[in-house]
């Protein structure tokens, strides 16, 4: 008989971004050494994907194991944008070190720190040789950020082949329906119906469920699904994004939306190709004045 997986209730909030619940429940019984460096690994992200990156930066220290210095990187990463080229520096000088560069941690922070970068191909330099079920999920999407849907079905398939019921294989089974769109977005619509009947609501649940009901047209459903995420994180970037996009379609004002994730958020993809459209525009508007 296998060993009970003492861990899959943390990383199941974690995926599905119940992260105040991950932390609030990682007081686990009768880990063994490894699982415990994961669990705190799993706890620190869940601080960072909540904004508490010092958090994460001052109780990590030098003589933490490889997989907890490599989230501090994360942390310093997003925490401090003038940093940026160091803490890379710092990330490509333990890359290259034999002793720990191929730490599947290591190099699933690696692949996420370099798709925030866009470098998409130094990102999948560290994370295309999988090993876990993150580093897969975190393939498809840099294949899909890079419009790849035919090599992100590929790594759907090897994630299927080791667990087709894990929450990762479902998640990046939504997401690459929805890259394809057409008939597969009620295949993606149902799996996040399905995460929200088994699993507490999350942001990221009802975002997957809007953004679904967006492409089919739905536009009143998702607004519902949308303000129900708002109420649970006011500040979320996806559920603000979305409810821009919602509220065009629905012919409502998006300017308080889109000033909470200008204030929030100024490095999102939305408010960047708002603010390049607007240069445009004047750009434009004074060649004729």
């Amino acid at each position: 008989m296998a060993a009970p997986d003492h861990l899959f209730n943390l990383r199941n909030n974690f995926y599905l971004g119940a992260y105040q619940a991950a932390i609030n429940n990682s007081d686990l019984p009768n880990l063994s050494p490894d699982d415990v460096i994961e669990r705190d690994s799993i706890v620190f992200r869940s601080y960072i994907a909540l904004g508490s990156y010092q958090l994460a930066i001052s109780e990590i220290d030098s003589s933490a194991p490889t997989p907890l210095q490599a989230v501090k990187l994360l942390a310093l990463y997003l925490s401090d944008p003038s940093s940026k080229e160091s803490t890379i520096a710092s990330l490509q000088e333990w890359l290259s070190d034999p002793a720990i560069g191929n730490n599947s941690t290591l190099r699933l922070i690696a692949g996420i720190i370099f798709m925030h970068e866009q470098d998409y191909n130094e990102a999948l330099k560290h994370t295309n040789a999988g090993g876990t079920m993150e580093l897969h999920a975190l393939n498809v999407q840099i294949f899909l950020k890079m419009h790849r849907s035919d090599y992100a079905e590929r790594q759907l398939r090897v994630m299927q082949q080791i667990d087709e019921d894990h929450t990762l294989t479902q998640l990046a089974n939504a997401w690459l329906n929805l890259a394809v769109g057409g008939s597969k977005i009620q295949e993606a619509y149902l799996i996040f119906q399905d995460f929200s009947e088994k699993y507490p609501m999350t942001s990221l649940i009802l975002n997957g469920r809007a953004v679904c009901c967006m492409h089919m047209g739905n536009f009143d459903e998702a607004e519902t699904l949308l303000l129900e995420a708002l109420n649970k994180d006011a500040k979320d970037p996806e559920t603000l994004a979305n409810l821009v996009v919602c509220s065009l379609h629905l012919g409502k004002p998006t300017s308080r939306f889109l000033s909470q994730l200008k204030i929030s958020h100024p490095d999102h993809m939305l408010v960047k190709r708002i603010s390049t459209a607007e240069e445009n525009f004047d750009r434009a508007v004074q060649s004729v004045a």
